[in-house]
This record gives C-alpha cells, sequence and structure tokens, in this order.
C-alpha cells in the first residue's frame, strides 16, 4: 500500500479552497521520490498496481458475498486524462458479473424531462456491486457551467444563473452523496490531473498515429480552448463538494502509470475499510452441507 501520509496530500481537504497549481501533475510529487529516482518509482508502482488488482479482486467477491455495501468510483478529468486506461488496466482483475461502467454522454430527450441527478441515479451500483462513472453528475458544474447555453435545453424554471443557482447546485450533489454514503454506498472520487502540455502531448499522439484516429474528435480541440475555464470550474467543484463523507482525490496524470498505480491503491484500502465478511451459515445449514459432502464422496 502506498503510505498514508502520500495519500493523504492528494486528498482535497473538505471545507478548503483547492488551487490546482499546488498539486503537481508528474510521478516527483515529493522529495522522497525524487530521491528514489523516476525508475525506481515506476518499478515499484507496477508492483503496487499488480497487488492491488489481487486485493481488489478479493475484496469484491467479499463486497457481492455480503451484500451490505456498493462501491461507487466517479472518474473526471480533462480530455485525454486517461479514464477509460485507469479502468480498464485497475479493474481488469474483478468479476464482470459484479462490476459496471457507465459513460454519461449528452443527455437525451428523456433525461432533459427529468432533475439533473435522475439519470445517474438509475445507474448507481446495487448493494454488493462496484459501480464506475466515465464522468458523471459532475459534468452539469462543469461542462455546463463552462457553456451555460447548454441549460437552455435543460427545460429549467426562469430564473438567474449566478453563483447561487451554482451553489445550489453543489448543494444538491452533497446532499445526494451523503443520503447514498447513509445507505451503505462506499463513494470514491478521483480526478485525473493533467497538465495542459501533456494533453497536447497525446492529442498529438493521436493525430500522428493513423490507428488512434478514431480516439481524436474535434470537440476536443475546441474544448481545449477554454482550458483556464475548466480549471476554474474544477476548482470550484472540488473545494465546494470534497466532503468528510466523500472526498475528492487530485491524482498526477502525466504519466499513466502514476494515476493508474495511485487510483488502485485508493480503491483496495478504502474498499477494505469496510471490513467485510463472508455470510455466516446457520448451524441447520453446515449440518446439511456437510450430508451432502459425504453423500456426493461416497457416490
Amino acid at each position: 500500500m502506498i503510505k498514508e501520509k502520500y495519500v493523504n496530500k492528494l486528498m482535497a481537504e473538505p471545507g478548503k479552497k483547492v488551487n490546482l497549481k499546488d498539486y503537481p501533475t508528474g510521478w516527483a510529487q515529493n522529495e522522497d521520490f525524487k530521491n528514489l529516482g523516476k525508475d525506481a518509482i515506476k518499478e515499484r508502482a507496477s508492483e503496487l498496481l499488480e497487488a492491488n488488482r489481487n486485493t481488489l479482486a478479493q475484496a469484491q467477491e467479499l463486497l457481492w458475498a455480503s451484500n451490505i455495501y456498493s462501491v461507487l468510483i466517479v472518474l473526471q478529468g480533462m480530455d485525454t486524462s486517461g479514464k477509460d486506461g485507469t479502468i480498464k488496466h485497475v479493474m481488469s482483475g474483478v468479476n464482470p458479473q459484479g462490476c459496471r461502467v457507465t459513460s454519461f454522454k449528452v443527455p437525451t430527450d428523456e433525461e432533459t424531462d427529468h432533475n439533473f441527478l435522475w439519470r445517474y441515479t438509475r445507474a448507481l451500483p446495487a448493494r454488493g456491486e462496484i459501480g464506475l462513472f466515465n464522468r458523471s453528475y459532475y459534468e452539469d458544474v462543469l461542462v455546463v457551467k463552462v457553456h451555460p447555453e447548454i441549460l437552455d435545453k435543460q427545460q429549467l424554471p426562469p430564473g438567474k444563473r449566478g453563483d447561487k443557482f451554482w451553489n445550489d447546485r453543489y448543494e444538491d450533489i452533497n446532499a445526494f452523496e451523503r443520503h447514498l454514503v447513509k445507505n451503505g454506498t462506499l463513494i470514491l472520487k478521483f480526478f485525473l490531473h493533467i497538465s495542459k502540455e501533456e494533453q497536447k502531448k497525446r492529442l498529438m499522439e493521436r493525430l500522428e498515429d493513423k490507428e488512434k484516429y478514431w480516439k481524436f474528435s474535434l470537440s476536443d480541440l475546441s474544448e481545449r480552448h477554454f482550458w483556464d475555464d475548466y480549471l476554474q470550474a474544477y476548482e470550484d467543484m472540488l473545494s465546494r463538494t470534497s466532503t468528510d463523507e466523500a472526498p475528492w482525490y487530485i491524482i498526477p496524470a502525466d504519466y499513466k502509470w502514476v494515476a493508474r498505480t495511485a487510483v488502485a491503491d485508493i480503491i483496495s484500502s478504502k474498499i477494505q475499510t469496510l471490513d467485510l465478511q463472508f455470510p455466516k451459515v446457520p448451524e441447520e445449514s453446515l449440518k446439511q452441507l456437510e450430508k451432502a459432502r459425504k453423500e456426493l464422496k461416497n457416490e
């Protein structure tokens, strides 16, 4: 496991203003890491990722068997921040029967006929399940805040769309998450934090490799022009919605192996805090099981 003191530095402290300039995006997060060197850190990260994948697979079996808690993992980040790759590498060892990934696109007509949380509520994991939101209800205080004209399509009652409007949305989200936590959902929220330079590099890779053309969207480039607006929206969102019940983790994502290792470590360690146990088999059932064992053995 990654030392707790390092994990705590990735957390957006509840109630405090977040300035993303205070969170490095590279591998050298502190003096300890710098002294060890990139190669040593990368090798250790690879070992941790594999160990955490195994731990997560075991934890998922307990989660499914106990059927008391659910886990909701929220991934947010700028375009090319590595959300898809993180899901693929971190969750590669879990049983797909108890794990579901939901990616949210532009709302449908049916979805805009309901409140902004409705479509996300429908996709929540059931007890015993792990649910991953690749983008989430936070889009409604991020992309919608950067492009407020989207609100015109949400069929909202008339009114001003100033600070109070956005503050109300943050409060709606916090109340929503408090309700989920009280009812047995462990919420883990990750912001994959990349630099503008790294995003440019990844977009260029897509444009220079024909096999990656399918990954490139012209909207990725057009949204890049709003980089500063998105940074401000993210800082506001992280500041207002990192709570004791559901804190945000700001994950350095310029190096994919760093992001994947950090996310996997936090997920596996936090699920273990649930102290899950396999269901106890009643005494009468144990007798029946022993009888069945003997019968099968003596066939």
